[in-house]
């Protein structure tokens, strides 16, 4: 008897999709969708935060969604074969955890 969770991993993994109204839903698109939401969400959460502050901040929850939207959406670039945007959110991710990685020695230091 074919296992329930195979079949829809199997189903999954190979992309095939469900259209509606002539749009593609499949994994991929939902991968690339929600990897949009975080890298665009980081600019609104941004914004309240430095509204809160009266003042213009990046909070570090700006980083976190920054790296969880460029993990996502390289993954989507990958599957896509698209180089440039491939590249493109490499090096974003690069910079984002060196901009954590500052951010943390800077409250270690503070911390002593």
């Amino acid at each position: 008897m074919v296992n329930l969770k195979q079949t829809i991993f199997k189903y999954l993994i190979y992309c095939h999709s469900i259209y509606v109204f002539n749009l593609d839903f499949s994994l991929w698109f939902f991968i690339g969708l929600i990897g949009q939401i975080f890298f665009g969400g980081r600019f609104i959460v941004q914004w309240i935060y430095s509204e809160y502050k009266k003042e213009s901040v990046i909070p570090v929850s700006f980083w976190y969604l920054s790296l969880i939207g460029s993990f996502l959406l390289l993954a989507y670039s990958i599957h896509l074969n698209d180089i440039i945007f491939t590249a493109g959110f490499s090096l974003n991710i690069l910079i984002y955890i060196r901009n954590l990685v500052l951010r943390k020695n800077k409250h270690s230091v503070k911390k002593v």
